[in-house]
């Protein structure tokens, strides 16, 4: 059945606009990192914090092994998935039946990384659910969000992120150039207009503008983009006039929304009708989008047509209403949040409009769902990959609705059903199940669409827990489709269950199977994906009981079929299957170069169960040649694949003796110290560099800035103080810290400081890489 990220990955927001100068704050920021665990960046709308915590993470990044990652909410609604969007960020593919925290609190238990939480005010319980979560479950997980109120938890430290300092406007301007509200102005006007600069004669009026902007960022750059057509005097004049108007009169300051909102509402009020239309309509478009998407979902063909659409864009791209980014396919566009729910509320205001959007949304993703399921058994695997990753909240928007709204629970189910070979090859397996376990509560009447999902269900069950319930949704499913004369969902249905009988333990009755499924041939309307992994599934048994020469035979067949298509995913698993065929026939040479070729394609469409289950291959081969470090070293690198996944492997008999015995022979050659210093030395590498080493080749990835491998190797001369070795004996003991703290009669902050000390002495990233030193040393 088809994970670690390299380490030190920040999938921070790329920037595509000059930062203007925080530096206080950032300062702040790090030195509250440096002391609590949970610090929340708040402020208004439009303030920069999102900015900032990029910035603050970027610039601490080196102090934590385990990387920096970044999860957006401004495009999530539902609050169950926050901590499954946590999960994607890490890169986590939990296949577990726990609820969702609890396996994200269990995978990252022992590493040392930065989660950023973005945009939480909307998302305030789930978002403190997710850090006490992490708090309480981790010692080494940090947590920096940005919110315009505080989670309210005791341990959260607040940072207020301000609006730039601006200088008061009969004061001394002499020393202006130094104020971040001027430099940003100037900076976006020089963008409209080259060789725009603060000179003497306009810096009191853009000290003027920029202090009656109250220094809120967004404010002033949509101000700077008057400038194409408007002195600094007259737009500092035109902007008096609306303030007047706002005030009636009255002499009191603005306060900062309204000032915010004068400045969102006169750019609103400069733009076109059809510009100000596909803003409106745009707003329900979560996270970036492509123009193909921005003309499915804001022309009506009455007053928006599909060709204005693009002009339109250009406009709002030109008045800095939409931001403009490289991305998958392209360029793409994003509304920030604040103007995305200024659109949202014009867009309210039409009788009809936002459900006639949201359903053009969710027919353009059914649309573009379908034609990726088409030609998902073809060349170009990792374009749909890195596509539809780019489109996940506009993704999750379409499902949401689809469940929400009265009389489209059908079409929910159906786009949920589509996308099989995203949750279940592109990683995505608890997200799928989320979205089609509601789906189908929502839809009991026995369709089509049912039958897909149910086995689909079934075909995402990846943990031991699962595997039982999995099996009864892909039979209840074949029966479906049977009764229904839908011969296609029928087969697919029997594919998953062989599946299950196979990760049962059942080999001889998979074989039997898949042996009769083979025999008959493709049906109309079956996938040729399902077609090629019947033959996948047929060899894995065949390999599994000796039958070597006829797994390659299989093997060899369903090659020609996936090379006459240029596809790549179903053809990494039956490279590995020859693999584990010649495995089986001793042919260890042969195995390992398979085994490397179907790894290198894995990666491309980052397949993480496919890697786990090859480096494994790949270890065992390692083990078998008598090359016992390398054989720790993958071993180390698999587990720490397999803890994103289920670090049991589904409590599969075969893959569990198959890791049991590479490791007894690697132990028996190299003796306990070595064995254990080679294995952390895997287990400390990103799932790139792991690859990388196991292919034997470079790959691209940075060396480590600080010392992440093995103990006795990188640590000579390291000494700790003598607390400090009663500690890491402790943890080596697995205790953990109040355990620690307990038996040495100390605070529990004080035995997490001395883990903290002597994971950055020995250049560690997680405790069981100290239990493996202290282990080295005896």
């Amino acid at each position: 059945m088809g994970g670690s990220a390299p380490r030190r990955e920040r999938h921070l927001p790329v920037e595509t606009t000059s930062f203007v100068d925080r530096r206080g704050e950032q300062t702040a920021g790090r030195e509250l990192l440096a002391r609590a665990r949970l610090v929340t960046l708040t402020g208004p709308g439009g303030v920069g914090k999102t900015r900032l915590a990029a910035r603050i993470a970027a610039s601490v990044e080196r102090t934590f092994p385990d990387g920096v990652r970044f999860v957006q909410l401004a495009g999530l609604d539902d609050p169950a998935l926050v901590p499954v969007a946590a999960a994607d960020a890490l890169g986590l593919h939990d296949h577990s039946s726990q609820p969702p925290l609890d396996a994200l609190v269990e995978q990252v238990r022992d590493r040392r990384l930065l989660l950023v939480l973005d945009n939480c005010e909307h998302l305030l319980q789930a978002c403190a659910d997710l850090s006490a979560a992490l708090l309480h479950g981790t010692t080494g997980v940090r947590v920096l969000a940005t919110s315009r109120h505080r989670l309210g938890l005791t341990e959260e430290h607040l940072l207020e992120v301000r609006p730039l300092p601006v200088p008061a406007p009969d004061g001394d301007l002499t020393s202006a150039d130094g104020y971040p509200a001027l430099a940003l102005f100037a900076d976006r006007a020089a963008a409209v207009v080259p060789g725009f600069r603060l000179t003497a004669a306009n810096r009191a009026a853009v000290a003027r503008l920029c202090h009656r902007l109250d220094g809120l960022p967004l404010a002033i750059e949509l101000a700077a983009v008057r400038m194409r057509v408007l002195g600094v005097e007259q737009l500092l004049e035109r902007l008096d006039d609306r303030y007047r108007l706002l005030t009636a009169g009255s002499t009191t300051a603005l306060p900062r929304h309204q000032t915010l909102r004068a400045a969102i509402d006169w750019s609103h009020e400069l733009c076109t009708e059809q510009e100000q239309l596909v803003w409106a309509r745009a707003s329900v478009l979560a996270g970036g989008f492509d123009a193909e998407t921005a003309e499915a979902v804001c022309a009506d063909g009455e007053r928006v047509r599909a060709y204005e659409v693009l002009e339109a864009v250009a406009g709002l791209v030109d008045k800095s209403v939409l931001g403009r980014e490289e991305g998958p396919g392209g360029v793409r566009y994003r509304l920030l949040d604040t103007l995305r729910h200024y659109g949202l509320e014009k867009l309210r205001r039409g009788a009809g409009e936002e459900v006639a959007a949201r359903r053009r949304q969710r027919e353009w993703v059914q649309r573009r769902a379908a034609r990726c399921e088409s030609a998902w058994f073809g060349p170009g695997q990792r374009d749909i990959v890195a596509r539809l990753r780019a489109d996940q909240d506009n993704l999750r928007a379409a499902l949401d609705f689809s469940l929400t709204e009265p009389g489209e629970a059908r079409a929910g189910l159906r786009l949920a059903g589509t996308l099989w070979f995203y949750w279940h090859a592109c990683g995505a397996p608890r997200e799928g199940r989320y979205w089609l376990d509601r789906a189908l509560a929502a839809c009991p009447e026995p369709t089509r669409e049912r039958a897909r999902a149910l086995w689909i269900v079934g075909l995402l069950a990846g943990s031991q827990e699962d595997l039982t319930s999995g099996l009864a949704r892909a039979e209840e499913a074949r029966d479906l489709a049977r009764s229904l004369g839908d011969e296609a969902e029928a087969v697919h249905a029997e594919y998953v269950i062989g599946v299950l009988r196979l990760f049962n333990n059942d080999v001889p009755g998979a074989l039997e199977h898949y042996r009769a499924t083979v025999a008959r041939g493709r049906v109309p309307g079956q996938h040729l994906s399902l077609v090629g992994l019947d033959r996948v599934e047929l060899a894995c048994a065949l390999g599994f009981l000796g039958e070597a020469d006829q797994a390659v035979e299989v093997c060899v067949e369903t090659l020609r079929l996936c090379e006459e298509h240029g596809e790549e995913w179903v053809l990494s698993y039956v490279l590995r299957m020859l693999a584990l065929a010649h495995t089986v026939k001793g042919e260890w040479e042969q195995a390992e170069r398979h085994a490397r070729d179907a790894l290198r394609r894995k990666l491309a469409v980052r397949d993480i169960i496919g890697i786990g289950l090859t480096l494994d291959l790949l270890a065992q081969t390692a083990a078998r040649r008598g090359a016992a470090e390398r054989a720790a070293v993958l071993l180390g690198g698999a587990d720490r694949v397999w803890a994103d996944v289920d670090r049991f492997r589904w409590g599969s008999q075969a893959l569990g003796a198959t890791r049991l015995e590479s490791e007894s022979r690697a132990r028996e050659a190299l003796g306990r110290a070595a064995y254990e210093r080679s294995y952390a030395r895997g287990a400390a590498l990103g799932l790139t560099a792991t690859v990388g080493y196991a292919v034997g080749e470079p790959t691209g990835e940075p060396p480590p800035q600080r010392p992440e491998s093995a103990p006795a190797e990188r640590c000579d001369g390291v000494r700790l103080t003598r607390r400090e070795s009663e500690v890491a004996q402790l943890v080596a003991q697995g205790l953990a810290n109040q355990q620690i703290a307990d038996r040495l009669v100390i605070a529990r902050r004080t035995a997490e400081g001395h883990v903290e000390r002597i994971l950055s002495k020995l250049g560690f990233s997680n405790r069981s890489q100290i239990a493996a030193w202290v282990t080295a040393q005896r």
